[in-house]
């Protein structure tokens, strides 16, 4: 993976705290290579050989994060939750849903939640984080 300048990754976090702050805006590529002031593709690129991941997806997972937490409240219609969170196709928001945490947005929203509650959220957040499917999961033990 090619190494990313110092000078970039200081703007590069700029443009990921903005996502991680404002999640439920409409950011797009052009906005956030903008904060970074970089073209749209050396964005891209800088930001995929520094985080692992595109904007795009890191976006995605941020939102799929808040998503979670507000289903398990379960005060809020998927729909409401889709749009709370930033999204504006529900289709896309469910897939994404789907393919990130294992299971539909209404089944995960379905589910008994009370066990999870007594866990601390800084904690909780780290264990919870969604994933790509694909990915492999950390190893347990020896």
């Amino acid at each position: 993976m090619p190494r990313v300048p110092l000078s970039d990754l200081v703007r590069l976090r700029q443009a990921r705290d903005t996502m991680d702050r404002d999640y439920a805006q409409p950011l797009d590529v052009p906005a956030l290579a903008q904060i970074a002031l970089m073209s749209p593709g050396h964005f891209s690129r800088s930001f995929r050989a520094a985080y692992g991941e595109t904007p795009y997806s890191y976006l995605m997972t941020r939102r799929i994060e808040r998503a979670k937490a507000l289903l398990r409240r379960g005060d809020l219609t998927v729909t409401e939750v889709c749009m709370e969170v930033g999204c504006t196709s529900l289709g896309s928001f469910s897939s994404r849903f789907t393919e990130l945490v294992g299971e539909t947005p209404s089944a995960y929203r379905a589910r008994d939640h009370e066990q999870d509650a007594a866990i601390p959220a800084c904690i909780a957040k780290i264990h919870t984080r969604p994933a790509r499917n694909s990915e492999p999961k950390p190893a347990t033990g020896p």
